[in-house]
């Protein structure tokens, strides 16, 4: 599993420090915002673009389910008028002894 703590480094750059315990000035505290609101930035893109994917999927499975109901209505609205239209040929054909 993942480790808590980071392995140290021999590099003093990719060293972890916690800018809270530790003491650093303006300049490298402002560093610190800027490279964070640059990785940010690039996260929220990649998450933004993945959502509206998500969204025109869900969109487009919407509107087909809307169209498919429609279709299937219209479809119910034929084989109701086909049943009456064979209820009246029942109806109006000559009666035999099958009947």
């Amino acid at each position: 599993m993942a480790d808590k703590k980071p392995p140290k480094s021999d590099s003093p750059f990719a060293t972890r420090i916690d800018p809270t315990k530790e003491s650093l000035s303006q300049e490298q505290m402002h560093f610190i915002r800027q490279v964070e609101l640059e990785q940010w930035k690039k996260k929220t893109s990649k998450l933004r673009t993945r959502n509206v994917v998500t969204g025109l999927a869900i969109g487009a499975l919407v509107l087909g389910i809307y169209g498919y109901t429609f279709y299937s209505v219209s479809q119910e609205r034929i084989m109701d008028e086909i049943d009456e239209e064979a209820k009246r040929a029942r109806l109006q054909g000559t009666k035999t002894g099958a009947n």
